[in-house]
């Protein structure tokens, strides 16, 4: 089955040899920009176009036509290239921008076989040039990441927010264009008004936001030091010459598939004409609401990113444009006598003023739409992802299926702190997470007492362990504890008192011994199964429930060896149902040097206080992320280990 991508979303990669195909309402030019592993583009040739066409592992089609195919076998691309984006540009003499066209789909496929994923660009307007979707090497492995890059300044503004100088730019993207006018390239027959191809009869309207798929794929925030926040990096948009080109209309997220999951509930009409609808809880696509809701919360967090982008981008272009004309006004000798000097700094400063001042107005727009649909679905948001302080925990009733996603927190900017995007992670874990109660992570962990931090960061792991048991049905989660020094025993309390841990606190270096060698035998007796393939083999002792290892204090009580079965337990254990949660201080594990590195890096730093350490992976903002924790004397965590705890009695012989 093709997954269907959004604007943001990846998907991997199971081949090393693909084909691109191209279906465009318009004969356009198809192009493969290449990147390092931040993304920029090292020089010329680092474009393939009719002019160059090939590049190590790939070959880019001659013709401007309305359909396109090529391979690209990613075992050949260069060591040095991490990103292949493919790019669609419209050829001089064609419809003069994107909006004009019907809507464009992109699809990685095997080799005159299945698609395995495709993106239909909609949304677009007045763009030439668009970056259509991404080829990406991660960890080894590669990606697809439907992209929806748009630049009304056309392909030269493309490579110079890539990376390239600005003539460079000019002078590649007229070679690689120019040759429409030479007519050295061959322009393929195509009927007038022809349509892509798009598959299964899915037609959007030019004015719809991207489908969303059955099951999106977004990609976790990422910690900001891994990001490269340089300049040109931005959102979407020609940054040379003008203002940013970006739509900051808040996109409609609809289903576009034609096969018939549960219906969603209906925006209601706009009171006035021009005016957006009223939001509603469940306005994306899905199969179920959980689903609907997960994708809607995905929405919303890209919306904010993106129009928060817009902002910052045209107070920058409001900047730049003042200082030019403040250099100008300066460099006149006439200006430096009498008050025509003064006069035009005060020009320049007020036109700066109206700039921001417009860029401002829309923002504040987009997001009181944010806010007024952040209103409706947090009350409706399942218990997996709804705040402590929500109706829903005190309702009555057990799950009967894993949760789709989990609630680790709220994520802000500061240009409206108090809108907060649930932060919500897939489940079953895919890699660990790591509360950091050291002080040294930020300002906030600076400015609170060391005894009050690690109590929070406690107080943090035992809400997520029982969120987790509480929205996994009766007994298919089990909690695994190490507590070696018995320092968080006051944390720990409430899950001890209602007897859901899998066994008491782990203490001492022979508790931390034995919790250790039992989970880790665990991982390598369902890998081997798994590779047998003989699943139902599994010893009959064995508990196959998802299990969460909570470990508080590293390294205290451990030693090498248990320090080699804690990394390989994060390594190995997400992918066979061990999943990591670590309570600790990087600093107090310092005396292993480098060899915990890989450790830190596998796992997702959290914070117990608010801090800006997360960024989304559209325009890297730095994003505040807060902790969601019971409100203080609240006795949800109380109520909802009671519920457990009887369901778990009630369903034992």
């Amino acid at each position: 089955m093709t997954a269907e991508l959004v604007r943001g979303q990846n998907h991997p990669l199971s081949k090393s040899r693909v084909e691109i195909r191209v279906s465009a309402g318009t004969p356009v030019l198809a192009l493969v920009s290449t990147g390092d592993d931040e993304g920029r583009s090292t020089g010329p040739e680092s474009l393939a176009h009719p002019g160059a066409r090939a590049l190590p592992g790939l070959e880019v089609p001659q013709t401007i036509a309305g359909g396109h195919r090529f391979t690209v076998d990613l075992d050949a691309v260069a060591e040095a290239v991490h990103r292949l984006r493919v790019v669609l540009v419209l050829p001089p003499g064609g419809p003069v921008r994107f909006g004009a066209v019907p809507a464009s789909y992109v699809a990685v496929a095997e080799p005159e076989g299945a698609e395995l994923a495709g993106y239909t660009l909609t949304g677009l307007e007045s763009e030439t040039a668009v970056v259509a979707l991404e080829l990406y090497r991660r960890q080894g492995a590669w990606k697809v990441r439907a992209v929806g890059q748009g630049y009304a300044g056309g392909l030269s503004a493309l490579l110079v927010d890539a990376g390239l100088p600005a003539p460079a730019a000019a002078e590649l993207a007229a070679a690689a264009t120019g040759l429409v006018a030479s007519g050295d390239i061959t322009l393929a027959a195509m009927p007038t008004g022809a349509a892509p191809t798009v598959p299964r009869g899915l037609r959007a309207p030019l004015d719809a936001a991207p489908p969303t798929p059955q099951a999106p794929e977004p990609p976790d925030p990422i910690p900001v030091s891994d990001v490269p926040l340089a300049a040109g990096s931005g959102p979407a948009g020609d940054t040379a010459g003008g203002p940013p080109s970006i739509s900051y209309a808040h996109p409609r997220r609809r289903r576009t598939s034609t096969e018939p999951p549960e219906p969603a509930p209906r925006a209601a009409e706009p009171d006035e004409p021009g005016r957006p609808p009223r939001p509603v809880a469940g306005d994306a696509s899905g199969w179920s609401m959980d689903e609907r809701l997960y994708n809607q919360v995905w929405g919303m967090f890209e919306d904010m990113a993106r129009t928060v982008a817009a902002y910052r981008s045209a107070v920058e272009f409001a900047d730049s444009r003042m200082d030019r004309e403040l250099d100008e006004a300066l460099s006149d000798p006439r200006h430096r006598l009498g008050g025509s000097g003064d006069g035009a700094r005060a020009t320049a400063r007020a036109r700066r003023e109206e700039l921001v001042a417009q860029a401002r107005a829309v923002l504040d727009r987009d997001l009181a739409q944010l806010v007024a649909e952040s209103e409706v679905v947090e009350p409706a948001l399942p218990a997996a992802y709804a705040r402590w302080d929500n109706p829903v925990w005190h309702a009555p009733g057990t799950p009967r299926e894993n949760p789709l996603a989990l609630r680790l927190g709220d994520l802000s900017l500061p240009e409206r702190p108090e809108l907060r995007i649930p932060m919500l992670m897939r489940v079953p874990l895919e890699r660990g997470l790591w509360i950091d109660n050291g002080r040294t992570g930020s300002e906030a962990a600076m400015a609170m007492d060391t005894d009050r931090l690690r109590r929070a960061a406690m107080d943090m792991a035992v809400a997520h362990a029982v969120r987790l048991l509480a929205v996994h049905p009766g007994d298919k989660y089990s909690v695994h504890v190490i507590d070696a020094a018995g320092a968080g025993a006051a944390s720990l309390a409430p899950l001890v008192r209602s007897g859901v841990l899998a066994g008491p606190p782990a203490s001492g270096a022979a508790g931390v011994t034995q919790t250790l060698a039992r989970l880790t035998r665990r991982v390598d007796l369902v890998q081997m199964a798994l590779r047998a393939g003989a699943p139902e083999d599994l010893p009959p002792d064995l508990d196959t429930a998802e299990q969460l290892l909570i470990v508080h204090d590293f390294p205290h009580g451990f030693d090498d060896r248990s320090v080699t079965q804690l990394r390989y337990l994060a390594d190995e254990g997400p992918a066979v149902g061990v999943h990591l949660l670590m309570v600790a201080d990087r600093d107090e594990a310092s005396a292993y040097g480098p060899l915990l590195d890989p450790l830190w890096r596998s796992l997702m730093r959290l914070s117990p206080v608010p801090d800006s350490h997360l960024a989304d992976p559209w325009v890297h903002h730095a994003w505040t992320f807060t902790p969601d924790l019971p409100p203080q004397g609240s006795r949800v965590l109380d109520q909802a280990l009671n519920r457990i705890s009887e369901v778990r009695r009630s369903a034992r012989p």
